[in-house]
């Protein structure tokens, strides 16, 4: 009779497993629930959740630019300004800074340049908005003290850099124009373009980048000026330059360290750009090169430079009048 392999000799008996016991409630927490779906915005890995993320990091470097010396507000669409207090906001309507809405914190105490706000608004015809102050905290810039009123100013139009060429020419004049390079003061700007208003130019060209553009502050110390004025906008300086003398005109710049002395400037009665550098460190070697003339103004040695505004208000001066004692020989 045959035997089992289990009963064969030298077989290995296999010692049973025995009872299967529990885990002790170790895998209970993997049986229970993970609560609801995050949403898709939510999951880092989704496509929704790395556009979030990238708006978030948008939205940051926006909140930082916006704290900038310019004071520019927070969630200001198209790059508004609001001008904040109310002896700035009075001194911007005064000097027909081109508000679109006039806002004023509810209850604000009605003092003489509130009522003066207001009537000037109302005859402008710029709509005037109460809010509540706690909303007017949330629109400006942190460690603002707006006193219960703000003007929106909206984004500047600017005009085309050959444009403001165009019509010196068109209207029978020769071309006056002044280029910026690298200023970034805003009063500065403001100054240059009331000067080259008052002494017969014919425009201001800003580049696009590294220089101030018109914001609010700019309009201010232009005292209106930039309300009859052009501000054109160069995408690169240096090619716009180019462009205006193969058109005929000029370029002469301003420096300390000139070769070509102001008094009698001989290129007075032609087409001309005059550039005036940033306020630390003058003219850029890109623009240099492309000036006819490095033009110094005479001061006294007890006086190491004068800024941006300055020296283009006695630049202008004096290109204004050798034209003017041009004329009155032409006309004799």
């Amino acid at each position: 009779m045959s035997q089992s392999k289990a009963n064969r000799p030298g077989a290995v008996r296999k010692k049973s497993r025995g009872k299967a016991v529990g885990s002790g409630g170790q895998g209970r927490q993997a049986l229970e629930g993970r609560g609801p779906t995050p949403k898709a915005e939510d999951r880092p890995y989704h496509p929704k959740g790395k556009a979030k993320a990238a708006r978030e990091r948008y939205e940051a470097a926006q909140a930082k630019h916006r704290g900038a010396p310019q004071q520019r507000a927070r969630n200001t669409p198209n790059d508004s300004e609001y001008v904040t207090g109310r002896n700035a906001v009075l001194e911007a309507l005064r000097t027909k800074v081109p508000g679109t809405t006039l806002y004023v914190a509810a209850r604000s105490e009605m003092d003489d340049r509130m009522r003066e706000i207001i009537g000037i608004a109302t005859g402008r015809q710029i709509p005037i908005l109460e809010i509540m102050r706690q909303e007017m905290d949330r629109m400006t810039v942190r460690d603002t003290v707006h006193q219960g009123v703000l003007l929106k100013v909206p984004p500047y139009e600017y005009a085309h850099p050959e444009d403001l060429l165009e019509d010196a020419f068109d209207a029978g004049e020769t071309p006056l124009l002044v280029a910026l390079d690298g200023v970034t003061d805003p009063r500065n700007l403001g100054a240059i373009v009331r000067s080259v208003a008052a002494f017969g130019g014919h425009g201001v060209i800003v580049p696009q980048r590294r220089s101030v553009g018109m914001n609010a502050s700019a309009w201010k110390t232009s005292a209106g000026a930039a309300a009859r004025l052009p501000v054109a906008m160069a995408s690169n300086l240096t090619s716009s330059i180019k462009a205006l003398k193969k058109q005929g005109v000029f370029v002469i710049g301003l420096d300390g360290g000139g070769d070509t002395m102001l008094p009698g400037l001989a290129l007075a009665d032609r087409p001309l750009l005059v550039v005036v550098g940033s306020e630390g460190s003058g003219l850029s070697r890109l623009v240099t090169e492309q000036c006819d003339a490095i033009v110094s103004i005479p001061i006294s040695s007890a006086t190491e430079s004068l800024n941006a505004g300055i020296a283009t208000s006695v630049a202008l001066y004096e290109v204004s009048k050798l034209r003017a004692a041009q004329d009155a020989e032409a006309d004799a």
